[in-house]
């Protein structure tokens, strides 16, 4: 990656990973609606993102999905460490359930060092969820309803992936993301 803007850099894994490789075959519609709302944390603590990740739940919840209809918090300043941004998470979830959110919105995860449980840190599974920058991706429920009722076994889908992330490569990988 060059030493473009945090956003930037997020919209092209955007573009070239999640939508390029079809990561996520429901990325595309909204993200050529503009129904994606790519907001820069300047948070340098958890604690302070935390307070971001509950104004922008709100936000979220409060504006009609046509307009936006999934956020990607991207906060580069804080929780660079994979294990400290998964343990954070609990605490994001936390925050979904005191805004009475639980069943409206969602939180899912991304890292440049995402390691599933049970995989070693260089596997290319792993790369589903490696972003340039750590990034909370808010969902609305109802949208993922939607997307499985469209897409009945998800299950494909991460099979898919993983193994064209396999055959892809650690340098098609790095080759795409120039």
């Amino acid at each position: 990656m060059t030493a473009e803007d945090p956003i930037a850099q997020t919209r092209r894994w955007l573009e070239r990973a999640v939508i390029g490789l079809n990561l996520c075959p429901f990325a595309k519609a909204v993200y050529v609606k503009q129904q994606v709302r790519f907001v820069l944390s300047e948070a340098t603590t958890p604690e302070a993102l935390l307070e971001e990740l509950a104004t922008e739940l709100s936000l979220l919840a409060a504006t009609d999905p046509d307009v936006v209809d999934t956020t990607l918090l991207v906060h580069p300043h804080v929780l660079a460490d994979f294990f400290d941004y998964n343990d954070f998470l609990d605490r994001a979830e936390a925050t979904v359930a005191a805004l009475g959110l639980e069943g409206e919105l969602q939180v899912a995860s991304f890292h440049p060092q995402y390691q599933f449980a049970g995989t070693y840190a260089d596997e290319m599974g792993n790369f589903t969820n490696r972003a340039p920058f750590p990034t909370l991706h808010l969902l609305r429920e109802a949208s993922i309803d939607r997307a499985v009722a469209a897409f009945p076994d998800p299950d494909v889908i991460v099979e898919r992936n993983i193994a064209m992330l396999e055959k892809l490569g650690r340098d098609g990988w790095d080759e795409l993301m120039k």
